[in-house]
């Protein structure tokens, strides 16, 4: 990855971050789990949604680097980074997560959910301020996009959690999203 490649992305990585951090900042317990309806996602649901694709993604670009290259083609990547940076962040469209990647209220601490995301993004950002792989030359596909490569797998990473602050913020929106002792709207 060429050196501007690196630094936006580190920085992509660590604005996403702050953003999911920042937007679940200080919930309580109720409202961490918070449903707007059936069959939608609580704060806590987005949470460890992302933290199980950050892990599983980085897990899936660490064994494509480490593997054999393929014999070589055109362009490993079937989309532009700018397709990945507009439309995964964009909530216009509901996107159905694979089982494996959906929540399943693993962590009952609403605290230790918050450690493994940060734990998954730590590795990410330390993989990819490190890494001297050839991200742009391998690929694995991606259910939506198609082949994505490396480098844009991790823009996805950054990508993704930006889309689930986005559907926590719109939980938090909801007329009926528990308010905290005190507030204003209570």
């Amino acid at each position: 990855m060429e050196k501007a490649e690196r630094e936006f992305l580190l920085l992509y990585l660590a604005a996403s971050r702050e953003r999911l951090l920042e937007t679940v900042d200080g919930l309580t317990k109720r409202q961490q789990r918070f449903r707007p309806t059936q069959g939608r996602w609580s704060v806590a649901d987005c949470v460890e949604h992302v933290s199980i694709v950050e892990k599983g993604v980085l897990k899936n670009i660490q064994a494509v680097v480490l593997a054999p290259p393929r014999p070589p083609v055109q362009l490993c990547a079937t989309v532009k980074d700018y397709t990945v940076l507009a439309s995964v962040p964009n909530r216009s469209q509901r996107c159905i997560s694979p089982p494996e990647a959906a929540p399943g209220r693993r962590w009952t601490d609403f605290a230790h959910l918050l450690r493994r995301f940060e734990a998954a993004r730590e590795r990410s950002l330390r993989f990819a301020a490190v890494t001297q792989s050839d991200l742009r030359g391998r690929c694995f596909a991606h259910p939506h996009f198609g082949e994505l490569d490396c480098y844009q797998w991790l823009l996805f990473v950054a990508a993704h959690s930006e889309r689930h602050a986005r559907q926590a913020e719109e939980v938090i929106a909801d007329p009926k999203f528990p308010r905290a002792a005190g507030s204003a709207t209570a």
